[in-house]
Order: structure tokens, then sequence, then C-alpha cells
């Protein structure tokens, strides 16, 4: 990727990800713009701002949306639900890049693409100045911006699975993303993404993916995990998330000074 500061317009990530290139990224979940800048500084692909799993909304997602401005890193945004208006709104706050929760239905989808589109490709809501387009200020938004949003999709129940074909060729959907903790859940194996069914699974996912010809993407703290997934020809993993990578150094750092060593 470009070293250059990343610029929604145009999408370079979209571009990459389409290409096929790999791009290793990592989560932020602590609602910080400090924690975030600092994750920019490390030089990942991307980061996932998540609005599902952590304390954020729009208000609080705008700064650390800020903070990533002078990185190479393109920040993605998880909504909190695969919601037209949820959408809309952070489409018009800044974002590009979008990982849709729980997708389970070809018209899910659909539905999630059509809401980061104006008409007649969708039915995004038409600000004329707001963050999105620079205040009104990047020439030919309304024009172009429609390509120039990425929408990837989470297949994170047997529902989705299931689907996962009709999923991968609805236009518009530029990858695919393992949800493996909700995917384990819905398999019967809570907590262990490493249960040989669920794995069977996400190397299925994987595989339609690959036959679509669209991205493939999985959250992977565990190198071991995140380097078998990269094999199995993953081209966009989160290889860590800012929560677990504080705790570890914390935890870490005081279990050297334990017992009065």
């Amino acid at each position: 990727m470009s070293s250059l500061p990343y610029s929604g317009f145009p999408n370079q990530f979209r571009a990459d990800l389409r290409a096929g290139k790999r791009l290793i990224g990592c989560w932020a979940s602590l609602g910080s713009p400090i924690t975030a800048e600092v994750l920019g500084l490390a030089g990942f692909d991307w980061i996932l701002l998540d609005g599902e799993h952590a304390p954020n909304d729009v208000l609080s997602l705008i700064p650390q949306l800020m903070a990533l401005k002078d990185s190479a890193s393109a920040p993605m945004v998880r909504p909190p639900w695969n919601e037209p208006v949820v959408i809309k709104r952070l489409l018009d706050a800044g974002f590009y890049n979008f990982l849709m929760p729980y997708v389970e239905s070809e018209e899910e989808a659909q539905r999630a693409v059509a809401s980061t589109r104006y008409p007649p490709e969708g039915f995004r809501g038409v600000s004329v100045s707001q963050r999105g387009n620079r205040y009104g200020t990047v020439p030919g938004y309304f024009q172009g911006v429609n390509e120039e949003i990425c929408v990837t999709v989470q297949i994170e129940t047997r529902k989705g699975m299931d689907a996962v074909d009709a999923i991968a060729a609805v236009d518009g959907i530029d990858g695919l993303f393992v949800g493996p903790g909700d995917l384990s859940a819905a398999l019967g194996h809570l907590g262990n993404p490493g249960h040989p069914e669920v794995q069977e699974a996400i190397k299925y996912i994987f595989e339609r993916s690959h036959a679509a010809g669209k991205a493939i993407g999985i959250l992977a703290p565990v190198e071991a995990d995140a380097r078998r997934y990269l094999d199995w020809g993953a081209t966009f993993v989160a290889v860590g998330a800012d929560l677990g990578l504080f705790r570890a150094a914390t935890q870490g750092l005081r279990d050297k000074f334990r017992d009065g060593k």
C-alpha cells in the first residue's frame, strides 16, 4: 500500500482488497483517539474501529477517524448492526470502508450495499455538506462516491454459511469476513473457535469466497491461527486488538514483579 496518508476518495484500500493484496490489520475497541493514533503509527494496512462490541457511537468514532488522518492505515468501521440509518450516519461522518455484522442472506447483503449507495444504485440519504465529502469540497463526490465505498460482510452463523454463495455473488460486496467467536457459538462450540468443526466451517467459507473471486478475512489474535488462515488464502486478517494487547502487556509487566521478584 502507499505510504501516503490514507484518503477515502479515491479509495485505495478498496482497490487493494479487490486486487487480492494481503492486508494486515488490527482491531480497535478501546474507544480512544489516543490509542487509535498509536495503532496508526505501527503501519497496519487497516484498522477496524468497532461499533458493535465496543462503547462507540458516531460522536466517539469521529475523533478516532481524525486520529488516523495522517496514518497509512485505512480506517474501517463495524456498525452495531446492518441498519441503513446507522450506516448513513457513519458514511456522513467520513467512513468509506465497512464491515457489516451478522449477514445471513442474499437480501441482507443487498441491503448492506444499497445502504451505502446514492440512488439509483441504493437509497443513501443525501446531505450536501458533511464530513464524508470534506464539507462539500471533494470534486465529483456525488458522481463517483458509490464506486469508492467498500462493503465487506461477516459470515458468523450457520444460516450465513448456508447462504454464503448467494451472499458472495451480490454486486457491491467486496469481501467476506469470518466472525470466529459467533460462528463457534452458532455451531455449538461457544468459546472454542479451534474446534475441528469450526475450523472446517471456516475453511469452507474461505473456499466459497475464493470460488466467487471475493476477498476473505478473519480476526485472528493468536499468531498461529493468523498464519494458518493466511496459508488458507485469507487476504485481510486482523492479527490483534488494542484491548488484548493492552491487557497482555499490563498483566505481563505486573507479573514480573510478583512475590517480591
